[in-house]
């Protein structure tokens, strides 16, 4: 009984904890940001140094209020054309461009398919033989790099937790295996750090390979 109780309360709790985890590392880059300038506020109107505590409490709000305002700007003809106009500055900042860009069309491309990439879902056999995981196919037919690369396929792996990290690998594209999951349900594990599994599907399990 004890550990049916347990096993209950673990698997209750584990979906806060892990929320919390990445909330925790999303406030202490926050912080990180903002202490600079409040610090340098605060000793221009001769106040001490701000504690840590209204550090997060004025990261939480800020954070808050930029998502309000985004969301509204997104929501209307004027803020949309001033939205693509930030968008169209950041594209021409050196070295910015470069990670801005690359994040924005992945991102793009994991959620909407652009393209054709990012739909499906395969098992990958990475970083070493007997290990495993999910990535999504980015782009088939590799001869554009190797003469012989007709019947490869190029697989983006999403990192843990944040997917926009991975790693791209050229792989023979018998070696890979199909997988009846989303794009969101993929990069839901992912991010959890494999703690959220999908469901199985109406078969009662994924398409795995014969040696597995």
């Amino acid at each position: 009984m004890i550990r049916k109780y347990l096993l209950a309360g673990i698997i209750t709790l584990l979906p806060l904890v892990v929320s919390l985890w990445i909330l925790q590392g999303i406030f202490t880059a926050l912080v990180g940001i903002f202490r600079g300038p409040l610090t340098w506020l605060a000793h221009q109107i001769h106040v001490p140094d701000p504690p840590t505590w209204s550090l997060a409490l004025f990261s939480a709000l800020a954070t808050l209020l930029l998502l309000l305002l985004v969301g509204a700007l997104v929501g209307n003809f004027i803020g949309r054309q001033v939205l693509a106009w930030l968008d169209e500055m950041m594209m021409h900042v050196p070295v910015v461009k470069t990670i801005y860009g690359a994040t924005r069309q992945l991102m793009g491309a994991i959620q909407s398919g652009q393209g054709g990439s990012f739909k499906e879902v395969v098992l990958v056999e990475w970083p070493y033989p007997g290990s495993f995981t999910l990535g999504f196919v980015a782009r088939r037919d590799c001869s554009w790099v190797i003469p012989e690369g007709q019947s490869m396929i190029s697989v983006y792996v999403p990192t843990s937790p944040n997917p926009t990290s991975g790693y791209v690998v050229m792989i023979e594209a018998a070696k890979v295996t199909p997988l009846d999951l989303t794009a969101d349900q993929a990069l839901t594990w992912a991010v959890s750090g494999g703690v959220v599994v999908p469901p199985r599907t109406s078969t009662g399990s994924f398409r795995l390979p014969e040696h597995l």
